[in-house]
């Protein structure tokens, strides 16, 4: 914390301030927050860094104003103003009022860090239902934001490499170690250069936004019951007008960094299930290494400011994070995963359990339910009428899964289709999909006991799935043909079905 600001540190700490009220204080490095009662006070720090620039009065509060706009667009709410730290006739200083502007604060509603999500996960406190929830505010605001071509692609990510390059120096060889810096760099660069078409052709198509920029676990949090998304960035638009997939990458990273890989996969496929970007696979492992690179150039930074036990702990992470960056570039060869069976047999928590276990940050997968309606212009969990399941329709679901499937196989990248694959063509399509790609192939044919298959399609709630009851019947009239896959029973014990396709998966 620069001198000049000791003063407006001292105001904002005093209880006085704020009514009597207890005053906490959290650093960051570039901020300063202050929690009194029922506010947060964000000082930005007089600071000058590679990629922001906070050392004059004027330039921060114009980063004060931006953080006000981009983060009312998720959190009106949350977000109260900006308000001018002043000096009074009688020299003392005061937030807001008549006086000489000394500095300015962003004025935020308090929420309890408990809610935040980096303590939900660590605490085992959110379910899947509020993981989904999360995702649909990630996405909605994504498809709010405005577009930026003039942002993005590939160059934008060759500033982010070498920035990250620039601002771990300092922190080589105290704290990150010089050999892995330079090959996370190398490797980056190799892979950008690979992608470059794809990451060029979406930032053309609009998929380059002004994001949010940071939207790791500590940014997220539940704010009046609803998952929130707040302290977007501000100061750079190199850093937060970026693609929307590089933009959710970074929630995925840190939780799977933070030992929750299952909440990542289904972060992952939701969102695919929502927007249908499958495309983006083929950029995941960089986006991933990328954002990993970055925590890992912010805790070195951090650490270079601390002493004794705090230091080694932030230096800690700092490695920790550079040994995920590069991991994240050697992702598992891509496989293919058929699950199949007749309504209510569990294949989509079959599914979902299995995701986490075939790739990084989970295997994609590609549901015909939620193709249908995306074909059809519905909404996820929106009910189709007879049209939706036309012959037709139909056939255009099912040309439509096997080539999504082929595609993020040949993007590198592993996927479970789901879907009845009742008829023995359906069932040799998707076997010949892998034999085109040239990856292994297993499929997977799940049975349930018609009660228990029918009780789980009454206890939906909020699914893509249409399949009634007087579905479930009619299909139980098919001639499903002979049927090589291997047969898994999910009536019983699910957990036994789960071990078994474990097995037959090796995984």
């Amino acid at each position: 914390m620069a001198d000049s600001q000791a003063e407006t540190c001292a105001l904002l700490a005093d209880p006085a301030t704020h009514g009597g009220a207890e005053v906490e204080r959290i650093d960051t490095h570039i901020s300063t927050v202050f929690l009194a009662g029922d506010r947060a006070w964000k000082l930005k720090k007089a600071v000058r860094l590679p990629f922001l620039d906070f050392s004059i009065v004027e330039f921060r509060h114009a980063a004060c104003l931006k953080e006000l706009e981009i983060n009312r667009r998720a959190a009106p709410r949350l977000y109260l103003g900006v308000e001018p730290v002043v000096r009074r006739a009688d020299g003392r200083l005061a937030i807001g009022g008549d006086g000489a502007v000394v500095d300015w604060l962003v004025a935020m509603r308090r929420f309890g860090a408990e809610d935040r999500f980096d303590r939900l996960v660590a605490d085992g406190r959110v379910d899947r239902r509020l993981f989904l929830r999360l995702t649909e505010a990630v996405v909605a605001f994504h498809a709010g934001a405005p577009v930026r071509r003039d942002k993005g692609g590939a160059a934008g990510l060759t500033w982010t490499i070498d920035n990250n390059a620039l601002s771990m120096t300092p922190a080589i060889p105290s704290i990150l170690p010089a050999a892995e810096v330079a090959l996370l760099t190398e490797a980056s660069r190799a892979k950008l250069a690979e992608l470059t078409p794809l990451l060029d052709a979406r930032r053309d198509a609009g998929l380059v936004r002004q994001c949010h920029g940071d939207l790791h676990l500590g940014n997220l949090c539940l704010f009046e019951g609803e998952p929130t998304l707040f302290d977007a960035i501000e100061f750079s638009e190199d850093i937060a007008c970026v693609d929307v997939f590089y933009d959710l990458a970074f929630l995925l990273m840190d939780l799977d960094v933070k030992g929750a890989p299952v909440a990542a996969s289904q972060v992952m496929n939701h969102a695919l299930d929502l927007g249908g970007d499958f495309q983006a696979l083929a950029a995941l492992p960089l986006f991933l290494s990328l954002r990993a690179g970055v925590r890992a150039m912010v805790d070195a930074t951090i650490a270079l400011a601390l002493d004794g036990a705090a230091r080694e702990a932030k230096a800690a992470s700092a490695r920790s994070y550079l040994a995920a960056a590069l991991l994240y570039l050697d992702p598992p060869p891509p496989r293919l995963v058929a699950i199949g069976g007749l309504s209510g047999s569990g294949k989509s928590r079959m599914g979902r359990r299995l995701a986490p276990l075939l790739g990084v940050p989970g295997a994609a997968v590609v549901r015909s339910d939620a193709l249908r309606k995306r074909l059809m212009g519905a909404e996820l969990r929106q009910k189709l009428g007879p049209e939706g399941y036309s012959e037709d329709a139909t056939a255009r679901t099912w040309a439509t899964l096997f080539d999504t499937c082929a595609e993020v196989l040949a993007a590198g990248h592993p996927v479970i289709a789901d879907g009845v694959f009742a008829r023995p063509e359906q069932r040799a399509a998707i076997a010949a999909v892998a034999a085109r790609v040239g990856v292994r192939f297993d499929g997977l044919w799940l049975e349930a006991a018609p009660e228990v298959a029918a009780a789980r399609i009454d206890g939906r709630i909020g699914d893509a799935s249409d399949a009634t009851r007087a579905v479930l019947e009619r299909q139980r009239g098919y001639d499903l043909g002979a049927i090589d896959w291997t047969r898994l029973d999910t009536g019983r014990v699910e957990d036994d079905a789960v071990d078994t396709a474990r097995h037959v998966l090796g995984v």
